[in-house]
């Protein structure tokens, strides 16, 4: 039996998704040690502009916009939290979630790499994907939340 599950404003977040995300953001609610919640799923033009505006997100072109990807923030006593630790646990849990239903998967926190081709821990990812930035002389972006399906196999 799951220790977790998703509530209704997470499978609401889950509306208009690709099937396949939610079938790997269900799943991995089912495995994971760290409680979440889904954040956001798919995202207007105008709700995407205004987290670029905020600085919050990079690009116009996100995937969200498109049903692609899913922020899945870690809920801890009653709150959405966004420290690094427990969004380790959640990356993890779909990680698993991810290859065990053979659904590649891209994470904020290493953008370079297919998180399910990955075999290092989430914090090693992320903080390897940090140090490539720099030495190539740019700023990481981490977005520890976000999970999306890549856009070479699954095009918007």
């Amino acid at each position: 039996m799951a220790k977790y599950r998703l509530g209704k404003r997470s499978l609401r977040e889950l509306e208009g998704v690709h099937a396949d995300l939610v079938a790997v953001t269900k799943r991995a609610i089912e495995l994971t040690p760290q409680d979440f919640s889904v954040h956001d799923g798919l995202r207007t033009l105008a709700e995407q502009q205004r987290l670029v505006e905020r600085g919050a997100s990079k690009t116009l072109s996100s995937r969200h916009l498109s049903g692609h990807a899913v922020d899945l923030v870690p809920y801890i006593n009653g709150k959405l939290r966004w420290e690094w630790e427990p969004l380790y646990l959640v990356a993890d849990a779909m990680r698993l979630a991810a290859q065990e239903l053979s659904i590649p998967i891209r994470w904020g926190g290493a953008w370079d790499q297919t998180l399910t081709e990955c075999v290092d821990c989430p914090e090693d990812l992320a903080t390897d994907y940090a140090a490539r930035r720099r030495q190539a002389g740019c700023r990481a972006f981490l977005d520890g939340p976000h999970f999306e399906l890549p856009v070479a196999l699954y095009p918007a």
